[in-house]
């Protein structure tokens, strides 16, 4: 019993102190997000989703962002098929998914209305081709963006990522660009 007893008196002396950690303020977003991505030899391919991200204050102009994101679109080419030679359909094409999680530092600062900011995230990328084939791999991303506050907890956001994968044996350099709305807290 004293065993048990000097546990949760343990217990309790430093929770305060972890509590005392958490992140205090920061914010949560929301919105449509457009990615332009090179899954293959064939072309780049245009890619309609949204992203989603939370931010915690470590300091003052200094977070903690978790952001994750969901793309879909599909990618034409032409065909060199036997087919095509002899006066078939020319045209073929896929449906890509893509989502990623990724994890990092954002440092910010407040002028007025405007709350620019720089970011830099590492995590996962997941893509999937006609629902049949998929591949993941690590990802990272470095870019920023612009916060305008509409009224005391509500701002849009508009921002620019490049974003750096290896899926399908290849080497992507991706373009994610993303607006929507952010609620502070």
């Amino acid at each position: 019993m004293a065993r048990i007893t000097s546990i949760l008196f343990a217990l309790l002396l430093f929770a305060a102190p972890a509590v005392a950690q958490l992140p205090t303020s920061g914010n949560v977003y929301f919105g449509y997000s457009y990615y332009n991505t090179n899954f293959s030899g064939v072309g780049r391919a245009n890619l309609n989703g949204w992203e989603g991200s939370g931010e915690g204050k470590i300091f003052r102009g200094v977070g903690i962002v978790a952001d994750f994101s969901g793309n879909y679109g599909s990618q034409s080419y032409i065909s060199t098929s036997n087919a095509c030679v002899m006066g078939g359909n020319c045209s073929s094409g896929y449906n890509i998914h893509f989502f990623d999680g990724m994890f990092g530092p954002r440092f910010s600062a407040s002028f007025g209305k405007f709350r620019p900011f720089a970011e830099f995230e590492f995590g996962f990328g997941h893509a999937s081709i006609n629902g049949v084939v998929s591949d993941t791999s690590l990802a990272t991303a470095a870019g920023g963006g612009l916060d305008y506050r509409i009224i005391r907890p509500i701002a849009w956001r508009f921002q620019g990522d490049y974003v750096s994968t290896h899926l399908f044996g290849l080497y992507q350099n991706n373009i994610r660009l993303s607006t929507g709305i952010v609620l502070r807290f």
